[in-house]
């Protein structure tokens, strides 16, 4: 564009002030909007995620609950338990399981390390309960088959318990703490923050041997929590029934009694949440792009009234020899312009909100690494969106401005 074509730009936008400053405004929040929903979105997405985060998704949690129907001579009401036995028992008889593991827990223990203590849950694991839930260990090792074999009494420690019972720098690997009159060797220190709590969450636990829990709390057999891993192709709700099935036959359990044993379907829970966010997602663009389309609506309606205000000048160029393509070309960068400056102005100001909202989160404890920017890629998109929805906005007021005969226009005059 010459330095006349922006004269006229400059000249349009001060005749019309008010007019030019909202439609301005309009488009300046339709991409506010888009960009700031985008980001806003997969901020929101990512902090979901990180509430399961290290859980496998093709995974399944069951524990018992008291009979609800008679059965068998049995009244309804009855106590039962899983048992070690029924860990062989599905694995053998269910198709589909790659690993059936125990989570046995005790919550609200008092741990001690010197003069400071607090409340955590315990947790008897074996060494294959990481393939479900993983660790995400920042010192030190895991639970292994030799503390298993032994007995032994080590133990690894979750981000909170770290942080209450040891100070700043101290490392707690090779210290020994206090649960219930007897004392750990930490091993290991794990990272784990999902909100997620399967029999208590990481950060708030203490993980101990299976073997050396069930002769610290004298559980014997029992299994508080089964925990289940399928074999890739397989899906948690269709293996279920079935688990439950095998498992109703050995206790005496009623088919029909379906609140007998309470089930979590992790692969349920994720898909519900990938589903929700596909939603949220086409939600998204409809709402941006139809606030961005009312804006540049209203460019071209402004550029419309310009075009009717300047009948006689355009008339008069094409009098004294303007070319269509001039006539044109003036009406359409006027409004590629003002589409331009406002939507990028949006873009801008829509990265700062987003940055500060970035910041925001992660400076708490709750989340950490959670981005709320969009690429470079899709701002760049954006921007030639922009610009071509500022050609077709100034491209019926420029049809407009072919169609002013001299004649007519200076007759008008």
């Amino acid at each position: 564009m010459d330095v006349d074509t922006w004269s006229e730009i400059l000249l349009t936008i001060t005749r019309n002030k008010t007019r030019s400053l909202l439609t301005a405004f309009g488009v300046f929040w339709g991409i506010f909007m888009l960009v700031a929903l985008i980001g806003g979105g997969k901020g929101l997405q990512q902090m979901m995620s990180q509430n399961f985060q290290g859980f496998a998704t093709n995974s399944g949690f069951m524990w018992a609950q008291p009979t609800t129907k008679p059965y068998k001579g049995f009244t309804k009401g009855r106590q039962w338990n899983m048992e070690l036995s029924d860990l062989d028992l599905v694995m053998r008889k269910v198709k589909g399981v790659e690993l059936v593991t125990p989570n046995n827990s005790n919550w609200g223990a008092t741990v001690t390390y010197q003069d400071k203590s607090g409340s955590f849950t315990i947790k008897g694991l074996y060494p294959e309960y990481s393939q479900i839930e993983d660790p995400s260990l920042s010192d030190g090792r895991y639970i292994n088959d030799v503390d298993i074999s032994g007995n032994r009494k080590v133990c690894t420690i979750g981000k909170r318990v770290k942080e209450q019972l040891f100070e700043n720098g101290v490392n707690p690997i090779g210290k020994f703490i206090d649960i219930g009159g007897t004392y750990f060797c930490i091993v290991g220190v794990s990272m784990a923050e999902g909100n997620v709590s399967i029999n208590g969450q990481a950060s708030q636990s203490i993980v101990v041997p299976f073997t050396t829990y069930q002769e610290l709390y004298n559980r014997a057999n029992q299994l508080d929590l089964m925990c289940v891993l399928l074999k890739p192709g397989y899906k948690m709700s269709e293996v279920q029934p079935r688990i439950a099935t095998v498992l109703k036959e050995k206790h005496t359990i009623s088919p029909d009694d379906n609140d007998a044993m309470q089930m979590f379907n992790a692969d349920a829970m994720f898909s519900m949440v990938d589903n929700l966010f596909t939603g949220i997602r086409a939600l998204i663009w409809l709402v941006g792009l139809g606030t961005l389309l009312a804006g540049v609506i209203g460019v071209s309606n402004i550029m419309l009234v310009t075009v009717r205000e300047r009948t006689t000048e355009i008339g008069i160029r094409r009098a004294i020899g303007a070319q269509p393509k001039d006539i044109m070309e003036q009406i359409m960068s006027e409004s590629v312009v003002l589409t331009s400056v406002a939507g990028l102005a949006g873009i801008c100001f829509a990265v700062l909100v987003l940055q500060v909202l970035e910041v925001g989160v992660n400076s708490g404890d709750s989340f950490t690494g959670i981005t709320f920017q969009v690429s470079f890629g899709l701002a760049l998109g954006v921007a030639f969106l922009l610009i071509s929805l500022g050609v077709l906005a100034g491209l019926a007021p420029a049809l407009r401005a072919l169609a002013i005969k001299p004649i007519d226009a200076i007759r008008d005059e």
